[in-house]
């Protein structure tokens, strides 16, 4: 185990990291920022075989804390008055036939019920299935190029979850759109608005929208996914693959660094005007989400939160309501169809938080 020279110690921090690699996880890197100073520390291994740890502050594919980016860029449109959150989707997209009814703040908060396109899992068991995103049939085609307008057309040839603005759902089909529509009313990229509005104004170098760009900058731990075929188990790293199956559900690489440094920023006040960090903080009933981000309330208060997980690579970013407290972390792990990983990942995330943001 290896951390950075700090004034404190923290062994409680030490203890953490290295409950996250016992649970089975292959290579864990943890950042801490409070009232101590920062803290970063890694534990297990950046390669399967080899011996060497997560490389400190390396690159990591941080799945859906995509959205979180997704939705600050939205509201800055919303805040330079280009669009509102009450819009109807359909008036800046109307080759897709949307329901009038769906709103840009539905996006961002997932209650448009559109058909999630990575399948959709209803709540007696059953599953629609999306394109597909696991198994050997995935590992053999992870290098095709899925363009965004075809994955919201897969999704919205499948029935509505529900009737807009009825119910929440999580769906990264929200998230495509409110790319396009980011697209749409720029006339600009979604890589080259996120370069201007969020990465470039906070120096976020080691932050990147690959687009159909398969590799990552070095340097980074390798990420793992692990499949059955022909009653013999495979393992094959696919740190290497072209994200654009999930588009801007999850494609974008960051680091633990960069991470902290975009929540601290967003809660701090720095990219958005007061009142809509207001309404992005604000929680559906149901699932605690705002716009872009999970509330959380916790043993220490109020956590705002994003994490997310693509075929052997998750992040973490945790931070107090005032951005004075955060948390980001890059783990690099073995997949499988099966998310066997989930409740171990579940589990260490809440000691995590109880660690860092619990009563003190």
């Amino acid at each position: 185990m290896s951390i950075d020279p700090t004034p404190l110690d923290r062994p409680e921090l030490r203890k953490a990291v290295q409950e996250i690699v016992d649970s089975g996880v292959t290579g864990a890197q943890l950042r801490v920022n409070d009232e101590h100073g920062e803290w970063t520390g890694s534990a297990g291994v950046r390669e399967l075989g080899d011996p060497a740890e997560p490389p400190a502050d390396g690159h990591v594919r941080i799945g859906s804390n995509t959205k979180t980016f997704t939705a600050v860029l939205v509201l800055k449109l919303v805040a330079d008055g280009t669009i509102t959150l009450d819009d109807p989707v359909d008036d800046h997209l109307p080759e897709f036939g949307l329901d009038r009814r769906i709103t840009v703040r539905m996006l961002l908060q997932h209650t448009s019920g559109v058909f999630n396109f990575t399948g959709e899992y209803y709540e007696d068991g059953t599953v629609a299935p999306g394109i597909t995103w696991s198994g050997r049939e995935w590992v053999d085609n992870r290098f095709a190029t899925y363009r965004p307008e075809e994955l919201v057309r897969l999704a919205l040839s499948k029935p509505a979850r529900f009737e807009p603005g009825t119910d929440w759902s999580y769906s990264n089909t929200n998230y495509v759109l409110a790319r396009l529509l980011i697209e749409r009313v720029t006339g600009h990229t979604y890589a080259e608005e996120m370069g201007r509005r969020i990465l470039g104004p906070l120096g976020l170098s080691g932050t990147l929208v690959p687009e159909t760009a398969p590799d990552l900058p070095e340097p980074h731990a390798h990420a793992y996914y692990r499949y059955e075929d022909a009653g013999q188990e495979r393992t094959v790293d696919v740190t290497h693959q072209n994200p654009s199956w999930i588009s801007t559900g999850g494609d974008m690489i960051s680091t633990t660094r960069d991470l902290h440094t975009f929540i601290s920023a967003l809660m701090g006040g720095r990219l958005l005007p007061a009142p809509l960090l207001a309404e992005m903080c604000t929680p559906h009933p149901k699932a605690g989400y705002g716009l872009g981000v999970f509330v959380q309330e916790t043993a220490g208060g109020t956590v705002i939160t994003h994490n997310g997980g693509i075929a052997g690579h998750a992040a973490l970013m945790y931070s107090t309501p005032d951005g004075s407290r955060t948390l980001t972390a890059a783990l690099n792990y073995v997949d499988d169809a099966a998310l066997s990983l989930g409740e171990a990942f579940q589990k260490v995330t809440r000691m995590l938080v109880d660690e860092v943001f619990g009563e003190r």
